[in-house]
C-alpha cells in the first residue's frame, strides 16, 4: 500500500561521531560506548537505531532510557525521553514537549534514514518480472510476505562489508555520509511511490538487471516494501504497538494516539495536504475491501489483525480533510485479575459475578464511550462455564471468547466488500441465534431493534450479557423503554445485572477506569410505574475501594441461585460465604502468577472440573 507521509522531528538533528565508519566497527562510535547494555544489544541488531542516536541531539537531552517492555508506574515520567521496541526491527521514541501537554511519538524503523526512492524504480522493474515468472499464487498476507522476500533477494545484489558498487561497476558512484542522508530525510516524504519528475533515479544496476544496495540498504528496502504492499504502510508501527489503544488522524496535521501508559500523544508522522490525507484513506479502504466514494464517504470496518477502523473522507463533510480513527484490539484480551491489578475492580466484585454469571443471570455492562466497557466483559467471559455453547453478535469483532464451543456471528451491511446480497443486521443474528440452543448470547452493543429481541431471549430463558451507552440505571432504563428499543418496562426486569463503568480522573490527574456500581434490578411497580433495583457494590472515590453495599440483601443470591440449589430458606445467608470462597480462588490465583486471560481460564476449568467449586448443601 504506498503512500505519502512526512516526519516531522520535533528536534533539529545533530550528526555525531561524523566521518567515522562505525557501520564496520560498531566499537567506534564513542556513542555506542556511553550506551547501556540492553540499549547496545538492541543496536547491534539494528544499525539504524545507533543511526538514529547519531542524529538525536544527546548533548542537549541527554541519551534517551532504553526499556524492553513498559510498566504502568511508568505513568508518573514528567519529561520522558525513552525507547522501546514494538518488534525486532522497530523501536519508538518518547519524547517530551514542554510547551504541550501531549508528548511525541515517534517510529524508528529501519527505513528511517535510508531513502530507497532512487533505487525503487529499477527494483520494481526487476520484481515484476520474477513475480510475472511465477507458477504459484500466494493467497494469504503470510504467503505474499514470504514470496516477497524471495523474489526481493533474486532482484538485489547487496555488497559485503568492504566492497563498494564502484568496484563492482568499475566507475564512479555517489556515496551519501550521514549527513548527506540526513539532509535527504528532511526534505523528502515517507512514500515508495514514484514522483511525477521521476528519471528512473541514480540506482547501480547490474547487466542482469540486480539493484545493488549494502545490507542497510536492503534491510530498509524490504521493510518498505512489506510495508507498503502488504501491511498497512505508515499505520504498521502504531498497528504494531500493544500499548496504543486508539490512533487518529483528524485531517491535515499529525497522527494522534492514547498511550496505555503516556495516554494523548502527537506522532512526529503527518499529513502535510488534503491530498495526501485523501489518497492514503483511499488505498487503505481499498485494502480492507470496503472502498470509499463521494456516494459512500463513511466507512466503518475491521483492520486485519482485527482492530476496529472509522473512516469519513472528503472535505465536504470533514472540513480539514478525509480522518480515520482506530481502535486497537490486544492479541490476547485482559483478564479479570488484570482488571483487578488496575482496580477496575476487585475480587469480591468479580467472584460475585463468577456466581452470578455461572448459574445464567443476564447482564449489562453499561458506561459512556471509552470506558472501557467492552474489555471488562471481555474479561468476564472466564466466569461462563467451560461446556456452555455462546453465540457473540457484534457489528465489527471485538469480543475473544475462551471457549471451544463458540458461534461468532458479525454483521454485514451495504458497502461491506463481502459480495452482493442482503444486509444482514444484528437484528437478524440474534433472531437465528435463538435457534441455535445457545448458553449464553453476547451481543457487542444494544443499540437498536436488535434489544427487543435480547429481552426477548432474556424472557425465554437464554442469558445475554452485552455493552450498553448509559451512565445510570435510571438512563438505561429510560432508553431500553424508549425508541427504537421500546421494551415493555414490565420486561425490563428480565434484565438481572447492570454495571455501571466509567472513566475517572484521580486527585493526581490520571484517568482511570473504574467500575463504579453493580447493580442487582428486582422488578417492576405497575401502580407506582417505578423500577427497584439495589447496588451490590459500590466504588468510593475517596478510598479508591469497592464497598460490598448489598451483603445480606442480594435479590440474586438469595431467591434466584440459593433456589437453583436447592439451598433451604433458613441457611440462604450461606450463600454469602460462596462469594468470599471464590473471592480467596481468585487472589490465590492471582498470587500464583495465573493473570493472563488464557492461563485463567485454563486453571478456573481445572478448578471446576476438580470439584473445587462444589457449593455444599
Amino acid at each position: 500500500m504506498t503512500l505519502s507521509a512526512s516526519i516531522n522531528l520535533p528536534f533539529k538533528p545533530e550528526i555525531i561521531d561524523e566521518g567515522i565508519d562505525w557501520y564496520n566497527n560498531i566499537d567506534s562510535s564513542a556513542l555506542y560506548r556511553m550506551l547501556p547494555a540492553n540499549a547496545r544489544e538492541y543496536v547491534t541488531k539494528s544499525p539504524h537505531l545507533l543511526e538514529y542516536l547519531h542524529m538525536f541531539p544527546v548533548n542537549e537531552f541527554g541519551i534517551p532510557l532504553f526499556f524492553s517492555e513498559l510498566k504502568r508506574d511508568l505513568k508518573g515520567m514528567e519529561s520522558p525521553n525513552l525507547i522501546y521496541p514494538i518488534n525486532d526491527m522497530t523501536f519508538i521514541h518518547i519524547f517530551p514537549d514542554q510547551n504541550d501537554v501531549r508528548n511525541y511519538y515517534i517510529p524508528i524503523e529501519p527505513s528511517f534514514l535510508h531513502s530507497v526512492a532512487e533505487a525503487m524504480p529499477a527494483v520494481e522493474r526487476k520484481l515484476v518480472e520474477l513475480i510475472d515468472a511465477l507458477d504459484e499464487d500466494p493467497i494469504t498476507d503470510e504467503e505474499r510476505t514470504r514470496v516477497l522476500k524471495r523474489v526481493i533477494r533474486q532482484a538485489v545484489y547487496i555488497t559485503r562489508p568492504g566492497e563498494s558498487a564502484e568496484a563492482l561497476l568499475g566507475g564512479e558512484v555517489e556515496k551519501k555520509d550521514l549527513k548527506g542522508r540526513i539532509m535527504d530525510f528532511m526534505s523528502k516524504d515517507l512514500s515508495l511511490a514514484k514522483k511525477d519528475d521521476d528519471t528512473g533515479g541514480k540506482a547501480t544496476v547490474l547487466s542482469d538487471g540486480r539493484v545493488v544496495l549494502n545490507q542497510q540498504e536492503f534491510a530498509s528496502l524490504e521493510y518498505l516494501l512489506i510495508r507498503d504492499k502488504i501491511d498497512m504502510g505508515i499505520l504498521k508501527p502504531f498497528l504494531d504497538d500493544h500499548y496504543i489503544e486508539d490512533i487518529t488522524c483528524d485531517g491535515v496535521g499529525p497522527i494522534f494516539i492514547e498511550h496505555k501508559i503516556f495516554k494523548g500523544l502527537k506522532s512526529a508522522v503527518e499529513f502535510r495536504n488534503t491530498k495526501e490525507i485523501d489518497d492514503f484513506v483511499i488505498k487503505m479502504a481499498e485494502r480492507i475491501k470496503r472502498p470509499l466514494t463521494y456516494r459512500n464517504p463513511i466507512v466503518d470496518a475491521t483492520l486485519p489483525q482485527g482492530s476496529r477502523i472509522n473512516i469519513v473522507y472528503g472535505t465536504e463533510i470533514s472540513k480539514h480533510g478525509s480522518n480515520f480513527t482506530i481502535r486497537q484490539v490486544a492479541e490476547e484480551p485482559a483478564s479479570i485479575l488484570q482488571l483487578i491489578e488496575w482496580k477496575t475492580t476487585d475480587y469480591l466484585v468479580a467472584a460475585y459475578l463468577w456466581i452470578c454469571i455461572e448459574f445464567g443471570m443476564s447482564l449489562f455492562m453499561s458506561g459512556e464511550t471509552a470506558s472501557g466497557k467492552t474489555t471488562s466483559l471481555n474479561a468476564i467471559t472466564t466466569f461462563i462455564p467451560p461446556e456452555n455453547k455462546i453465540v457473540t453478535i457484534e457489528d465489527t469483532p471485538e469480543l475473544t471468547v475462551p471457549h471451544k464451543n463458540w458461534s461468532r456471528e458479525v454483521s454485514k451491511g451495504k458497502g461491506s466488500g463481502e459480495g452482493d446480497g442482503a444486509d444482514v443486521t444484528m437484528f437478524d443474528l440474534l433472531k437465528a441465534a435463538l435457534r441455535q440452543r445457545p448458553n449464553q448470547i453476547l451481543v457487542g452493543e444494544i443499540r437498536g431493534g436488535e434489544g427487543a429481541v435480547a429481552f426477548g431471549a432474556m424472557q425465554t430463558g437464554h442469558p445475554v450479557m452485552s455493552t450498553f451507552h448509559a451512565a445510570t440505571v435510571e438512563k438505561l432504563i429510560q432508553r431500553v423503554c424508549s425508541e427504537p428499543i421500546s421494551i415493555p418496562k414490565s420486561h425490563v426486569d428480565n434484565l438481572n445485572i447492570v454495571i455501571i463503568q466509567s472513566a475517572v480522573r484521580r486527585p493526581d490527574g490520571g484517568m482511570v477506569r473504574r467500575m463504579l456500581s453493580i447493580n442487582e434490578l428486582v422488578g417492576y411497580n405497575p401502580e407506582t410505574q417505578g423500577f427497584s433495583f439495589v447496588a451490590m457494590f459500590v466504588w468510593d472515590p475517596v478510598t479508591d475501594t469497592f464497598t460490598w453495599t448489598g451483603k445480606g440483601s442480594s435479590y440474586l443470591l438469595e431467591n434466584k441461585i440459593a433456589t437453583m440449589l436447592g439451598i433451604p430458606e433458613n441457611r440462604r445467608a450461606e450463600i454469602y460465604d460462596e462469594v468470599e470462597k471464590r473471592a480467596r480462588i481468585l487472589e490465590r490465583l492471582h498470587k500464583a502468577g495465573y493473570t493472563g486471560f488464557w492461563d485463567l481460564y485454563h486453571m478456573m476449568t481445572k478448578i471446576k472440573k476438580q470439584g473445587l467449586l462444589k457449593i455444599e448443601i
